[in-house]
């Protein structure tokens, strides 16, 4: 309960049930803005008891909008025992009598309509969902283990859906509105947030959350899951010891964030590390972390404040490794200059699909910088700075696993050479599930005497066998 607002515009609008009835008293309800739909008589109910829990927050805000308006503010822990107490108070002055279980439901439910996110707490406070999409008020729907499920939970309206953005973008000093009907946002979890309003969105405000675990994965989490293998790890492990600079590509949802934050949390506890995103989002445990967020222009169109400013800001602040949430424009100029400069070990993510994809997209977001640079001398760029690429993917059973880590070895003619170190290998599907797993081609990559020269050593199991076929 970290996230407290109190608004008079809880107020209902002309779509909505009157408020000036108490609690618990029959009132004559609009018809709601609902899709038109066959409607069940159980469905009726339901609308019903809503109504009057309705009824019940909307009292329980009015007295804590006067109480605020004669005391001073206080912590949240207050606000949250005393709404337990009007709640108590409301059910009294109705004359209902209730069992405890009912009362304490009512209470968590005003709870979370008032200082938190409403009908999402319950989804955020489960841990089997990893992603939660609202598409507008009477529709959401969760990801578990990879696939997609309609969730029960509603909102009232549309006012409700847009209270519940204005809540979580206001603490950050974002706005979404008319003017800027589109806005990236984060939990005070580190979980990412995106919202889409009218007009925009046709279907009524959308908003998407990418939610992050209690507790940040680690590579044992990994391979445990079977995203990789104890050999990959040990691999990637020396990689981040011995200063490599690595770029982890991959789909839209196939886990690039975790990964980035796996591999950072190899980084050694004496190095100063500045952390560079849109949406601040990882999850580093090193003490020494300077974390920057982008941001966006304000509504005269001044102030804003680009990836592009902050990652040539942050080599004047003696960075020893320079982590990049996530490349998407002309910041891979900078970010490549300096890999190029001293700041070995930094590391980044970029959207791709394979591992060669992910050069030419580093190629073409080197030319939206603006800088007309020949095209081989971008190449030669990416080949001297990027060491190692890491391609995750999500399966059609909605696992997420690496099945390419690359090594960058040059250029051959015009071209920037790779060289396969693990692929993954499907051996088909049962019961729904891929089988498969991510296996060593048998190539030692070039970079070993690096690491050596840094007293990092890998037991030859990690390289293992070549692979029947591949050289």
């Amino acid at each position: 309960m970290n996230r407290f607002r109190f608004s008079r515009s809880g107020a209902p609008s002309g779509n909505q049930a009157p408020q000036s009835s108490p609690f618990g008293e029959p009132q004559k309800p609009a018809e709601p803005l609902r899709p038109a739909a066959p409607r069940s008589a159980t469905a009726l109910a339901s609308d019903d008891i809503n109504r009057d829990e309705r009824d019940l927050i909307e009292a329980v805000q009015a007295q804590l909008i006067n109480e605020t308006d004669t005391i001073s503010r206080r912590e949240p822990e207050y606000y949250a025992h005393r709404i337990a107490d009007l709640v108590t108070e409301q059910i009294e002055k109705s004359g209902r009598v209730i069992p405890e279980r009912e009362r304490q439901r009512l209470i968590r439910l005003a709870q979370s309509e008032l200082l938190g996110l409403g009908p999402l707490e319950s989804l955020l406070a489960d841990d089997t969902v990893s992603e939660i999409m609202v598409n507008g008020p009477y529709q959401i729907w969760v990801e578990r283990d990879g696939k997609l499920h309609e969730s029960d939970a509603r909102f009232s309206d549309e006012d409700h859906v847009r209270r519940i953005i204005d809540r979580i973008i206001s603490p950050l000093g974002r706005r979404c509105d008319e003017t800027t009907p589109m806005v990236d946002a984060r939990l005070p979890d580190g979980s990412r947030v995106n919202a889409v309003i009218p007009p925009l969105a046709l279907n009524g405000s959308t908003i998407t959350i990418r939610k992050f675990s209690r507790v940040p994965l680690k590579a044992s989490d990994l391979v445990t899951r079977g995203t990789a293998s104890t050999e990959l790890m040990e691999l990637l492990r020396a990689c981040v010891l011995g200063r490599l600079n690595c770029i982890i590509s991959g789909g839209t949802g196939t886990g690039k964030t975790t990964m980035l934050n796996v591999l950072s949390s190899f980084i050694p506890d004496d190095e100063r590390i500045i952390t560079i995103e849109n949406a601040a989002e990882l999850q580093l445990q090193q003490r020494h972390v300077v974390t920057l967020e982008s941001r966006p222009a304000n509504i005269e169109g001044r102030g804003e404040v680009s990836l592009r400013d902050l990652v040539v800001n942050s080599l004047r602040m003696r960075p020893d490794r320079i982590v990049v949430g996530e490349c998407r424009a002309g910041e891979a100029l900078d970010m490549l200059q300096a890999m190029n400069t001293g700041h070995d070990g930094s590391m980044t993510t970029l959207h791709a699909n394979s591992p060669r994809d992910a050069l030419r997209r580093m190629e073409t977001m080197v030319m939206m910088a603006g800088m007309d640079l020949p095209l081989r001398a971008i190449r030669e760029q990416i080949a001297s700075a990027i060491d190692v690429i890491i391609q995750l993917e999500r399966l059609q059973d909605g696992s997420r696993k690496i099945v390419q880590v690359c090594e960058v070895t040059g250029m051959e003619n015009d071209v920037v050479s790779l060289s396969d170190l693990f692929v993954f290998q499907t051996q088909g599907v049962r019961e729904g599930r891929v089988i498969g797993r991510i296996v060593p081609t048998g190539i030692r990559p070039r970079f070993l005497e690096k690491l050596q020269q840094m007293n990092i050593t890998l037991s030859p199991q990690v390289f293992g066998n070549a692979i029947p076929g591949l050289r």
